[in-house]
């Protein structure tokens, strides 16, 4: 189940890029942007794939979480609460970061098997 609200928020925001691909992914649709994962809209939360540099500082924000799986936490990528993306200003806020690192962000290899 994903959040179709949120999924269309991220595809108007980012429909002014030309090689964007969305898949079906971590229980939501994964927004692919340049051949790198940007931003994934969840049930009730986005996810961003940021700076690493900058993961300590943005997690100390009351409004998102680090990404945890299976015990480990996973730097630069971070949950935000649909409820602290209600503004545009907010929304566009996290898209942006999201944006800047996916410049200068390496696409992860994939062992096919």
């Amino acid at each position: 189940m994903f959040n179709e609200e949120l999924t269309n928020r991220i595809r108007e925001a980012l429909a002014h890029l030309k090689d964007v691909e969305e898949k079906r992914m971590f229980k939501g649709v994964t927004f692919m942007v340049n051949g790198k994962m940007c931003i994934s809209a969840g049930d009730d939360r986005i996810m961003c794939r940021v700076d690493p540099a900058l993961h300590n500082e943005i997690i100390k924000e009351d409004c998102c979480t680090p990404v945890i799986m299976k015990n480990r936490e996973y730097k630069g990528y971070v949950y935000v609460k649909e409820k602290n993306l209600k503004t545009k200003k907010e929304f566009q806020y996290w898209v942006g970061l999201a944006l800047d690192f996916n410049k200068r962000a390496k696409a992860s290899r994939r062992k096919k098997g």
